[in-house]
């Protein structure tokens, strides 16, 4: 799908105080920056926004990171949020930044991310552009770097064949699967589950919603 540019989007997403312009300047400090020690959360492909603002706040007490790789995308994002709120006194435990997941390394610490969540992601149908998809033994590689010892990956997706796909990846990469679902708003998984957008289009036409929790290492 090709994304429309929207020319004011650079502009409105680089004089948001929610937005993070220089990511790989905070690298191992990004606690400073929240001005806590609250472990940090990683949303991986935010989109638009509505799972993780939501997410910050109802949880206070955890420091939610978003990434979203179209400036396009992500000024829909910034759009959700208090355009006044310069000094991010209304959801003070959020930043957003653009760019890409491949570059996490450059941006996090070794263990420096509690969580990591990837929502309704890509699902790169192609065989030869597996290692693109963000559940691939690539990705997870680059997710054992920043995430803690015990650190946890939650995913969300309607497209079963990418749900099996992860399935099969999450041991071969040494990873240990703790938890999943084929029916997330019909399973006890689902208790407290906060949709996004995808999600909920979705789960309107009826399709049911995968979810898997994994954790780093094996048990």
């Amino acid at each position: 799908m090709r994304l429309r540019n929207i020319p004011r989007s650079q502009s409105v997403i680089e004089e948001s105080a929610y937005v993070v312009n220089d990511p790989a300047a905070y690298k191992g400090r990004w606690q400073e920056l929240f001005g806590n020690d609250h472990p940090i959360r990683v949303e991986i492909g935010m989109g638009k926004g509505q799972f993780l603002i939501a997410m910050a706040k109802a949880n206070p007490d955890v420091n939610f990171i978003g990434i979203e790789k179209y400036t396009s995308v992500l000024l829909r994002a910034v759009e959700k949020l208090p355009k006044e709120d310069v000094n991010r006194e209304e959801i003070p435990n959020l930043y957003l930044i653009c760019m890409m997941a491949d570059n996490l390394e450059e941006v996090f610490a070794e263990e420096e991310l509690d969580r990591i969540y990837l929502n309704f992601s890509d699902p790169w149908p192609k065989d030869r552009h597996h290692k693109r998809r963000l559940t691939s033994r690539e990705f997870l590689a680059r997710y054992d770097k920043v995430l803690k010892k015990d650190g946890l990956l939650e995913f969300k997706t309607d497209n079963v064949g990418l749900f099996d796909f992860s399935l099969e990846e999450i041991p071969a990469a040494g990873w240990s699967l703790l938890s999943y679902t084929r029916d997330l708003h019909h399973d006890p998984m689902g208790e407290g589950n906060i949709m996004t957008e995808y999600e909920a289009r979705f789960s309107a036409q009826g399709n049911p919603i995968c979810k898997l929790i994994a954790r780093r290492g094996q048990a």
